[in-house]
């Protein structure tokens, strides 16, 4: 996917949801995979020429793991000339140490993570705070929660987080992850290879395998999925822009 084809479905995402004002400071976190980066490279050219000014700040989150590499991040965010600020958390440890043996350590981990960053974000001004998912994470959430709690349910484009003021936006919601991989491998990002010791063994995994293989026996079984999130009146979504 070229960038332009990538700016495109991140202003459609901007515009529908209206997820940007004049003078929004928006903190991007930044994991070192390819959506994030993805997402601060849409960004930042975006910043160039939309009719409402906004600022970035990039956010990495170093959990603690050994062998987290920062230099391509920070690279990165040198030749996009976007500030970055990496906090430094012990995460890693927390979660081994309180999680029982046999449970899953994500559900703490994401909290302690999202907490981080939103205390950064709020710590440098910002407004608002930039994910990187997209549109098979959406899907896959909404099938996480059919499955494992028996409703439906995907989280929306934009979330006012009302106990901290900041507005947490989605910007990569019309773009795939085929796509995005597809952005990565053209530009060549320094995707940081993730140190969690569970990445691919999460349910989460097991639910992208699932769809991939039902959109494999039934193409474009996704893209419907995700229309159907779209229009289905799910609490908390805002109504697309006119």
């Amino acid at each position: 996917m070229k960038l332009q084809k990538l700016l495109s479905y991140t202003r459609q995402a901007v515009d529908d949801y209206r997820m940007i004002e004049a003078g929004d400071r928006i903190a991007v976190g930044i994991s070192g995979g390819k959506d994030s980066l993805a997402l601060l490279c849409a960004l930042s050219r975006l910043r160039e020429f939309y009719p409402r000014e906004f600022e970035l700040q990039a956010v990495t989150v170093d959990l603690g793991y050994n062998g987290f590499d920062l230099h391509p991040i920070l690279s990165l965010c040198e030749k996009l000339e976007v500030s970055c600020r990496i906090v430094p958390t012990e995460i890693a440890s927390i979660v081994n140490h309180k999680i029982p043996e046999g449970a899953s350590p994500c559900p703490l981990c994401a909290k302690m993570r999202k907490g981080a960053l939103n205390d950064a974000a709020l710590a440098l001004g910002c407004s608002k705070v930039a994910y990187a998912h997209h549109m098979d994470d959406i899907i896959e959430t909404a099938f996480l929660s059919l499955i494992y709690e028996g409703r439906f349910y995907a989280f929306p484009p934009v979330t006012r987080l009302e106990h901290t003021g900041l507005t947490v936006i989605r910007p990569l919601l019309y773009a795939s992850e085929a796509e995005i991989k597809g952005f990565q491998n053209k530009y060549r990002l320094p995707v940081v290879k993730n140190p969690c010791p569970v990445d691919g063994t999460t349910r989460r995994e097991y639910v992208k395998n699932l769809l991939g293989q039902m959109n494999r026996e039934t193409p474009g079984v996704k893209k419907r999925l995700f229309h159907a999130i779209i229009h289905g009146n799910i609490t908390g979504w805002p109504q697309i822009t006119q």
